[in-house]
């Protein structure tokens, strides 16, 4: 049996992992851009993910996202550019800047969140609530067995 078949038939924690990714994502995105939100990329939810409405450190949002630095201010541009987030001093520290999301950000966060409540709300009819519940708890402490940073993400 060819390998591609094998893994198709019964994928490894990798490619399911990759696949519920993948679908939450298409479906957050797709039910926003149907809200007027069109312009916004599944890439752009490691920012979006994690701001804080009063704002949050560049090198804060890639930590939290397992993404390096150059990485995040390449989508930290584009958020810019599209109306987003703006970067503005960190009133603690002047050097430092925050990621602000502008009011069309703090809409799309609004939007994405409760999209996120409806697709779990949906997960937990679909597999009941006490699988659901345990099905969360297992993902949790599987995400952190495992290593957060590494090549990708140290910068």
């Amino acid at each position: 049996m060819k390998r591609s078949t094998r893994k198709e038939r019964d994928p490894d924690l990798g490619i399911l992992a990759v696949q519920l990714s993948a679908r939450v994502q298409r479906e957050i995105f797709t039910r926003a851009a149907a809200r007027g939100f069109g312009d916004v990329r599944p890439r752009h939810g490691a920012v979006l993910a994690y701001l804080d409405p009063d704002g949050t450190r560049p090198g804060e949002l890639a930590r939290l996202a397992g993404r390096n630095k150059q990485t995040m201010g390449a989508i930290l541009d584009e958020l810019e550019r599209l109306g987003y987030v703006r970067r503005a001093p960190d009133p603690a520290d002047r050097r430092a800047k925050l990621v602000i999301p502008t009011d069309r950000g703090r809409e799309f966060m609004t939007v994405s969140d409760g999209l996120v409540e409806l697709i779990e709300q949906n997960l937990a009819d679909t597999l009941g609530p006490d699988l659901y519940r345990d099905f969360r708890a297992a993902l949790v402490r599987s995400v952190a067995s495992l290593p957060a940073t590494g090549p990708d993400t140290d910068a």
